[in-house]
């Protein structure tokens, strides 16, 4: 069954109203007609199976037939500070993290960081095309809940936004004492911040900062990874410990 959003006030007890790209999507390309069944979401966890009572240039109108959570979201909510990467790979890492389940993804400026925009214009633009390979990642993966991709952070300003947070990981590749499974075992945390730096890795003052606010500088083994698979990496182990992946 094909998978869609609406916006919460295009949703009403009876009805839903698609508006948007998607409106072409069903129109043109998947050639849906009225009668035919969808999946729609509201993005915050709530799903509806629908019937299309109506197909116009402008929106598809739906019946709700049934209403029920979303079985597509894990019971922990995971936050990714991820350092800005070179080229796109950014992309693929809102992609994946979205498709294993992370609830928001904020871009963060370190000290090492070459990629750095300054420019609102080109923020702005950046923001809304990751929030869109953000949704299309949800509707594949069948989320009830589409990540929030927060706008670009400096590295003082994630310092004073964890600050009062109960579990933030850090993941860095000098630390030879403490591992991540370690942290995690026993834990009851319902949220979990994970902070991973850009290619170059961290400076030790940003370590010593981070440390100073109560985060755990861990080790995810013997092997340096990519900044692109740190992030993917503990986001699966702390869904496997904490969440539902390996539940069934």
């Amino acid at each position: 069954m094909h998978r869609f959003f609406a916006e919460q006030e295009n949703i009403t007890d009876t009805e839903i109203s698609i508006y948007g790209e998607d409106v072409r999507h069903i129109k043109n390309v998947l050639r849906l007609e009225s009668g035919e069944k969808i999946e729609v979401s509201d993005k915050k966890g709530q799903d509806y199976i629908c019937k299309i009572s109506e197909v116009s240039k402008e929106s598809v109108d739906c019946e709700i037939l049934e209403s029920f959570k979303s079985k597509g979201e894990a019971p922990i909510e995971i936050v990714l500070f991820q350092g800005l990467p070179k080229s796109t790979k950014m992309e693929l890492i809102i992609q994946k993290s979205t498709e294993l389940g992370v609830k928001e993804i904020v871009p963060l400026v370190t000290e090492r960081c070459i990629t750095k925009i300054n420019d609102a214009k080109k923020e702005d633009k950046k923001i809304e095309r990751w929030s869109k390979i953000a949704e299309e990642a949800a509707k594949q993966s069948k989320r009830g809940f589409v990540p929030t991709i927060s706008p670009i952070m400096s590295f003082k300003e994630a310092i004073a936004h964890l600050a009062d947070q109960d579990m933030v990981l850090v993941p860095y590749e000098n630390e030879d004492t403490v591992g991540l499974k370690s942290v995690l075992r026993g834990s009851s945390a319902l949220k979990v911040n994970i902070v991973i730096g850009p290619e170059g890795g961290f400076e030790e003052s940003e370590i010593d900062a981070l440390k100073e606010i109560g985060a755990h500088s861990v080790s995810l083994g013997p092997r340096i990874l990519r900044t692109e698979t740190a992030g993917f990496t503990t986001s699966i182990i702390v869904l496997y410990e904490l969440g539902d992946l390996g539940s069934i």
